[in-house]
């Protein structure tokens, strides 16, 4: 059993601590004892949980693992500190705001022998799940994925930062890809903000990514992808498992802990991390250069 903590108490922190809380110490995902959790505001007991300081988490010797679900901003800063004190460390999506904070992070989680992992529960879903079964042995063509959602809350990053699921996804079903150009329209005043990308994939394939966030936006996900044999518009509905997606996320995290996951396993999805986070990277460095 590895004691652990949960800093940042919203969505996610909350449901990490349920899961945390409700693990069962004969099945996989109870490997992990909460000795707390961290956050800015004083707390009550949450979930019969106890609220420690942020130098407690790092400083006691029961504690070998954080959970990190603050703002994306602080991510970099949480985690620097959690591997210099010799905790492993989970992680919300993006693990932080840049790429090149990103490699110093992961060499430093090697250098010292410890695990830091990104959660990217939007790749654990049933529709994207079926989505990747759908497209096996299908040749793309051209493919759009559009986004919408409500306007950003400050701390989030750039929109290729605070959307990169969107990216992972399409990572994840293509390939490596190759960023072309990318921009940005933005009112604030609206609190309107549409992003455009464009990349090509490894055949040079047409593929856009549109991040458009504003008020009155509701939360959904729109595909184009046309292959050699069919068009997709509108994503599958999957087979629902009985586990949620953040304990399907904790329970690979145990895994890697416990040394299951093989090595090569491990170096494919670094590089798609990595490589998701570079792309991010260029895409807010194209928009910025073409507003200038």
């Amino acid at each position: 059993m590895l004691g652990s903590v949960v800093v940042g108490l919203g969505i996610a922190g909350s449901v990490r601590i349920r899961d945390l809380s409700s693990s069962l110490p004969s099945g996989s995902e109870g490997k992990f004892a909460l000795k707390g959790f961290v956050s800015r505001r004083p707390l009550e007991d949450q979930q019969g949980v106890q609220q420690i300081t942020f130098e407690d988490a790092l400083a006691r010797n029961d504690i070998q693992v954080a959970f990190i679900c603050t703002e994306n901003i602080s991510h970099e800063e949480h985690i620097r500190r959690f591997l210099e004190a010799g905790k492993h460390v989970c992680v919300e999506y993006p693990m932080t705001l840049s790429y090149s904070s990103a490699v110093d992070l992961c060499a430093l989680a090697q250098q010292k022998g410890l695990v830091l992992h990104e959660e990217h529960i939007e790749l654990l879903t049933p529709d994207f799940k079926q989505l990747k079964k759908d497209i096996v042995g299908k040749q793309l063509e051209e493919g759009n994925l559009h986004f919408t959602g409500g306007p950003l809350k400050p701390g989030f990053g750039f929109l290729s930062f605070s959307g990169i699921a969107r990216l992972t996804w399409l990572v994840d079903l293509f390939g490596e890809l190759s960023l072309k150009a990318a921009t940005l329209v933005k009112d604030e005043e609206r609190q309107y903000m549409k992003m455009t990308a464009h990349f090509l994939t490894k055949d040079q394939k047409p593929l856009t990514w549109i991040e458009e966030r504003g008020e009155g936006l509701g939360r959904a996900k729109h595909i184009h992808f046309r292959f050699d044999s069919c068009v997709l518009t509108e994503l599958p509905a999957g087979q629902k498992e009985p586990i949620g997606l953040f304990m399907q996320d904790q329970l690979l995290f145990g895994r890697k802990l416990q040394g299951d996951v093989p090595p090569q396993e491990l170096e494919a999805e670094r590089n798609r991390i990595l490589h998701c986070l570079q792309l991010a990277d260029n895409i807010q460095r194209f928009c910025q250069n073409t507003a200038n």
